[in-house]
């Protein structure tokens, strides 16, 4: 019988701090599975951090013709955490703010709560953290900064950390 896994967020955003916005949201299922949507930026969300850009890689204008609209991306993600109940984030800061956001402007509430990842690791598990996430990223050939990938990596890190609780 296999456990399921912790549900993983992670969004990409335009910048950090005032006038940051999600560009980006990606979770990794229970079963290891992951699914991303890229999110049409509305008219008011203007701020664009070229630094940010070389990060993910993703262009405005892309964001504009294969983005999908901020209500779209927050009704899926009710669908698909609100029997969840939670999903967990190595950001929690930003990515609640950004999440937070999105909702804001759907003018929805997410049935989910976003955790911090770090209340489901012991001690064994955040020493090991950093080492075994570069492994993985070795390992697996991972685009980092994409927020599917993100999250399946921070699960995948999570996984093989487990271990250590053994």
């Amino acid at each position: 019988m296999s456990v399921a896994l912790p549900i993983l967020l992670d969004i990409e955003a335009s910048g950090f701090g005032r006038g940051s916005y999600p560009i980006e949201v990606g979770i990794a299922r229970g079963d290891g599975s992951t699914c991303a949507f890229l999110i049409q930026p509305l008219d008011e969300w203007t701020h664009w951090d070229p630094k940010a850009e070389l990060l993910h890689g993703i262009q405005r204008d892309r964001l504009v013709q294969e983005g999908y609209p901020v209500g779209q991306v927050a009704r899926w993600l009710n669908d698909e955490l609100g029997q969840a109940g939670k999903a967990y984030s190595d950001s929690w800061g930003y990515d609640n703010t950004w999440l937070s956001l999105l909702f804001h402007h759907a003018g929805m509430l997410p049935h989910f709560r976003l955790e911090a990842l770090r209340i489901l690791l012991s001690e064994a598990q955040q020493a090991a953290w950093s080492d075994t996430k570069e492994a993985i990223i070795a390992e697996c050939g991972i685009h980092r900064h994409r927020a599917g990938e993100d999250a399946r990596l921070l699960q995948l890190t999570y996984q093989r950390t487990q271990d250590l609780n053994l």
